[in-house]
C-alpha cells in the first residue's frame, strides 16, 4: 500500500466496509488480500440478476448519454430487463426539464486525505424555469441561475426486496453523496458552490419504480455528516499509522460487532467465522459486493481505495 503518509482516497463503498466491520477493511483495502471465497452460494437465478443489474446500469448511462432510446430498446431481449428498462424511461420522463449529468465523480478533502462519489445521474433544476438551460445559454445567462438551482442526485438500485428507508438511511452512500456535492460541486455549477437546502437524493428501486425513496438535506445535516465522516477518516488514518516500512500493519483490526455481517463477506474463512457461503435468502440485498465490470477503475487506489456498487 506504501507510506501510510500518502494521502489516502475513500469511497462511501470503502468507508461502508469499515463501519460495518474494519477486518474487512483491513484485508481488502490495506493487505489487498484476494478474495477466499465467493460472497454467497448465489445459484444460476442469483448471477441472473447480478448481470442484468449491472445491464440496465450500462443501458441507462448510454441513455443519458444520448444514444437513441429505439435503439437501446431494441437490444433488450430478456423480459425481466425489459420491464426495468420501461419503468426506467418512465422515470426519467418524469424528470421533466431537468439538466442531466450522467456518470460524474466529485471528491472533497477530509482531515488531510479525499472522499469521492461517484453518481449515477445528477439533475439539476433552474428556479422558475419550465425548462432546461443549455450549457451554452447558462454560461450567457444572469449569474445568479446557479445560485438558484436545485440538485437531485439520482441513484439506480436492483434489489430484489425493498430494503425500507431506514435502511438507506443508515448506509454511508446517504451521508457521502450530499455532503461531496454540497461541498465540491461549484465546477458544476458556474463556480459557485451548492447550497445543501437545494439537494436531494433519490433511490430509484428498479423492481419498486413506484416508490423511489428520497431524502431531502440541510445545513444542519451537511454539518453532522462531515463530523461523522471525519471522524471515520481520522480512525482509519490513525491505524493505518502502525504500518512500519511498508510491511503488514502488527495489529490485526477488530471484526464486525454484528455477525450477521459475516454472512455474505467473501472473508470469513480467514476470520474463522461462516466458513460456508449463505444462502442468498440471508444476504442483506440481492447487489453483489462485488465492483461491477468496469468499475474498480474509477475510483482510483488507496493510494487508490477502488468503489464498488453501493
Amino acid at each position: 500500500m506504501g507510506d501510510a503518509r500518502i494521502p489516502l482516497q475513500f469511497s462511501a463503498s470503502s468507508l461502508q466496509d469499515y463501519v460495518d466491520c474494519p477486518r474487512r477493511f483491513q484485508l481488502r483495502y490495506a493487505w489487498h488480500v484476494d478474495w477466499p471465497a465467493p460472497e454467497a452460494e448465489l445459484g444460476r437465478e442469483q448471477e441472473r440478476r447480478t448481470r442484468l443489474g449491472q445491464e440496465l446500469h450500462r443501458l441507462i448511462h448510454q441513455h443519458l448519454v444520448g444514444v437513441p432510446e429505439a435503439l437501446l430498446g431494441a437490444a433488450v431481449h430478456d423480459p425481466q430487463l425489459a420491464c426495468w428498462w420501461r419503468a426506467y424511461l418512465d422515470f426519467a420522463r418524469a424528470l421533466g426539464d431537468a439538466s442531466l449529468l450522467a456518470e460524474t465523480a466529485l471528491s472533497m478533502p477530509v482531515a488531510g486525505h479525499r472522499v469521492q462519489a461517484r453518481y449515477d445521474v445528477l439533475a439539476s433544476y433552474a428556479a422558475g424555469s419550465a425548462r432546461s438551460v443549455p450549457a451554452a445559454e447558462r454560461a450567457t445567462n444572469d449569474s445568479t441561475h446557479a445560485a438558484r438551482a436545485r440538485w437531485l442526485i439520482v441513484d439506480w438500485k436492483t434489489y430484489r426486496r425493498h430494503p425500507g428507508r431506514q435502511a438507506l438511511a443508515e448506509r454511508l452512500q446517504t451521508r457521502v453523496y450530499p455532503a461531496v456535492l454540497a461541498l465540491a460541486g461549484a465546477s458544476l455549477n458556474l463556480g459557485r458552490s451548492i447550497d445543501a437546502e437545494q439537494i436531494e437524493l433519490r433511490f430509484w428501486l428498479a423492481e419498486y419504480p413506484e416508490d423511489a425513496v428520497s431524502f431531502s438535506y440541510s445545513r444542519a445535516k451537511l454539518e453532522l455528516d462531515i463530523t461523522y465522516i471525519t471522524g471515520l477518516v481520522e480512525q482509519i488514518a490513525g491505524r493505518m499509522g502502525v504500518r512500519e516500512g511498508g510491511g503488514s500493519p502488527s495489529t490485526v483490526w477488530p471484526q464486525a460487532a454484528d455477525p450477521r455481517k459475516c454472512l455474505h463477506c467473501c472473508y470469513r474463512s480467514l476470520c474463522q467465522a461462516l466458513p460456508t457461503a449463505a444462502r442468498p435468502d440471508d444476504c442483506a440485498d440481492d447487489e453483489t459486493w462485488a465492483p461491477p465490470a468496469g468499475e474498480a477503475a474509477a475510483d482510483g487506489t488507496w493510494d487508490q481505495v477502488q468503489d464498488t456498487a453501493c
